[in-house]
């Protein structure tokens, strides 16, 4: 088997690893069991020098196959003394976009398996192929900047942390590489259906033989790009503040910054407010931008923009806030709710929901400081169905709400991609 020294994929992948993960000690593996996901967690076995791997496979159920291929992948894993899980997957709603309601649930899956392991990170085996492929999808969509800068080595979502340390590694050498050592691996028969337009993008590349590595450059250009326009909207975002799950920005700045900065603030503070995974469509986007800039209230996603003097004030829409789920204490007294509130010192049998506008007038909100809708979008504590605690408008002896969300957070989601 040749050295480290000698090898230049595990050389590549290795010095990404330590980039992307050197000061992580828990790690996941994101595992189909196909030729690129079996490279990365041989690769990553290699390089690991200590650190805790564990490896999850998500069975779509989508394929009869599935099962057996997960097995599959659960003896790789566990030859190299790797636990590994399967995680199934039991669509719900049988509509909509198959492909994009799989990759959601697979994030979503992988997430909740990395945070129940507390790993700090799960490692994913995109190609310069994939990379290539994405570049191609996404100009066929009309993408901008953000999406033509391709795949990031890192990112958040889901609450948690995907790198991907072999975007600078073709296929073919990833396929070379685990021949060399006799590691088999399987092939997914979807990979060669032509219904899904990866697999169309990939027929295509192979046909006009477009060279995936200057294609992925394209991408790293672009991503050179877009960073740039993140610090502009970073400087253009200075001075923001937060308040109560709110979020105020500077407006003068805001109004006189080109079109695709006051896009990039925009949607990063409804993200920062709603939580939401995705922002946003461009067009309502831009429909709120215009809003915005006659001095208009206008609610998008869940979050109410209201332009007052010089501040943007960005708050939780209170039917957005309506519609969370009721959130129920741990042992310990805690509740997360609405992705924006951490209470703690709750009773069992109290839930957290939003306090809602009827419940106001008897709470004298105004001397909150909290505007009426902010307050109406604020928690509250009930007890079958009897309100017990609003904590942001009236203090109670146990029970606390805290902010999940600060400034730091902000300015993260300005730089996410």
């Amino acid at each position: 088997m040749p050295s480290n020294s000698a090898d230049p994929v595990a050389r590549r992948v290795n010095a990404a690893l330590d980039r992307l993960a050197g000061d992580l000690p828990r790690l996941g593996i994101a595992l189909s069991g196909g030729g690129d996901s079996t490279a990365l967690m041989h690769l990553a076995k290699g390089w690991a020098r200590g650190r805790c791997l564990m490896a999850a496979t998500v069975d779509h159920s989508l394929r009869p196959e599935s099962a057996e291929e997960a097995r599959q992948a659960h003896r790789a894993a566990q030859a190299l003394e790797i636990p590994h899980a399967t995680l199934l997957w039991r669509r719900d709603d049988p509509g909509g976009n198959l492909m994009a309601a799989a990759r959601d649930a697979r994030l979503r899956l992988l997430a909740g398996w990395a945070a129940r392991n507390e790993l700090s990170a799960v490692l994913l085996g995109h190609t310069r192929d994939d990379q290539a492929e994405t570049l191609l999808m996404r100009l066929g969509r009309g993408a901008g900047v953000d999406g033509l800068s391709g795949m990031a080595p890192a990112r958040t979502a889901f609450d948690m942390r995907w790198l991907r340390p072999m975007l600078d590694v073709s296929r073919a050498e990833l396929r070379d590489w685990l021949a060399v050592r006799d590691i088999g691996w399987t092939d997914d028969p979807s990979n060669d259906n032509p219904d899904y337009d990866r697999v169309r993008i990939r027929k295509a590349l192979a046909a006009l033989d477009l060279p995936a590595a200057q294609l992925a450059q394209s991408a790293a250009n672009l991503a050179m790009a877009r960073d740039a326009l993140q610090e502009f909207a970073a400087e253009v975002a200075e001075g923001a503040e937060a308040r109560a799950a709110s979020l105020i920005l500077p407006l003068t700045r805001f109004r006189h910054a080109p079109l695709e900065i006051r896009r990039r603030v925009l949607v990063a503070g409804l993200r920062w407010v709603s939580g939401a995974d995705y922002p946003p469509r461009r067009e309502s986007v831009l429909h709120a931008l215009t809003a915005i800039n006659t001095g208009a209230r206008i609610a998008l996603d869940g979050v109410l923009a209201e332009p007052r003097c010089d501040r943007l004030r960005l708050i939780r829409e209170p039917a957005a806030a309506l519609r969370a789920p009721a959130a129920q204490p741990d042992a310990a007294g805690v509740a997360l709710w609405d992705g924006r509130w951490r209470l703690a010192g709750l009773a069992p049998g109290e839930t957290v929901g939003a306090l809602g506008h009827e419940a106001l007038p008897d709470l004298n909100w105004r001397q909150s400081g909290l505007g009426r809708d902010e307050a109406a979008a604020s928690p509250a504590v009930r007890r079958d169905g009897e309100l017990l605690a609003a904590p942001l408008l009236r203090p109670h002896p146990r029970i606390t709400a805290n902010a999940l969300r600060g400034p730091e957070q902000f300015r993260a989601v300005l730089y996410t991609h």
